[in-house]
């Protein structure tokens, strides 16, 4: 007699199209629609913090709708070549120096959250300093705002049947058409819920409830707290690359390993914020 958890293991994963839309030879795929999404639902968020100034140190937003809708093209940049690049170094490297055309091949292999964020970081900085905006509330506005990304992404992750997570006999685990044929965590659901849902109310409550935004610098090391500590979490759930398997232990993963350095800095950034905030 079957169990619900064996039950439910042989369902296979719901076989959805990675191409979304086809147009004679264009393909549209559900993970390009998932960064547009990201990217377009979180701009229109930071207008609309934009618009309140009370929430922001000295009743003054970090910038303009204008110049914040300029700032789009430069996220999007920082977002898609520091992803890329970041996957190169941190996931395949060894492929990439027997074949250095691979860098570009991206149907060959992915994107870091980790390069994304420090692609991104460096486009925040470069474009605070020619228009001269505070750094740190910009940090805090694209804060705000990364965990539409980072949701969307994660489902598209699911879809693609891609990043799953490791052999489980749980009620909800789920055959993945490529993890051979065992049932798995879908690791990419918790870290929607978790790095998406979970950490955007907790944002949200930090921004209006807490003020944070006065606090330059405090929204930022709540966001990448948050984030690592989700990372970390669900990494214990996710199978790790193949090229890369556990790195020590039996359980660190190099998800782990990018993610507990950033735990670090965004308690630093906490600090830093509510202490300059304090001497104001």
């Amino acid at each position: 007699m079957y169990s619900p958890a064996s039950f439910l293991a042989i369902l296979p994963f719901p076989n959805i199209d990675p191409i979304a839309v086809s147009i004679g030879p264009l393909a549209i795929h559900w993970y390009g629609l998932a960064y547009v999404a990201g990217i377009m639902l979180g701009w229109f968020y930071a207008r609309g913090l934009i618009a309140r100034p009370e929430l922001w140190a000295g009743g003054t937003p970090p910038t303009s709708r204008e110049k914040l809708d300029d700032f789009l093209v430069w996220a999007a940049a920082g977002i898609v070549l520091g992803g890329r690049i970041g996957y190169v170094l941190f996931y395949d490297l060894a492929a990439v120096m027997e074949n250095p055309v691979r860098a570009i091949e991206i149907w060959n292999g992915g994107m870091s959250f980790h390069g994304g964020l420090t692609g991104t970081t460096i486009a925040m900085i470069l474009f605070a300093r020619r228009h001269n905006i505070r750094v740190w509330s910009l940090f805090d506005l694209v804060a705000s705002v990364a965990p539409f990304g980072l949701f969307f992404g994660r489902i598209a992750n699911f879809i693609n049947g891609e990043l799953w997570g490791r052999i489980t006999d749980v009620p909800w685990a789920i055959v993945f058409p490529t993890g051979g044929p065992f049932a798995r965590h879908p690791s990419q659901l918790y870290e929607a819920a978790l790095e998406g849902i979970v950490l955007w109310v907790v944002l949200r409550i930090a921004t209006h409830g807490g003020k944070a935004l006065r606090q330059p610098g405090v929204v930022s090391g709540i966001f990448v707290c948050g984030y690592a500590l989700s990372r970390i979490f669900v990494e214990f759930f996710r199978e790790p690359d193949a090229q890369l398997g556990y790195l020590a232990f039996g359980w660190l993963t190099m998800g782990m390993l990018l993610s507990l350095p950033m735990l670090f800095i965004g308690l630093w950034a906490i600090w830093r914020g509510r202490r300059a905030a304090a001497t104001i």
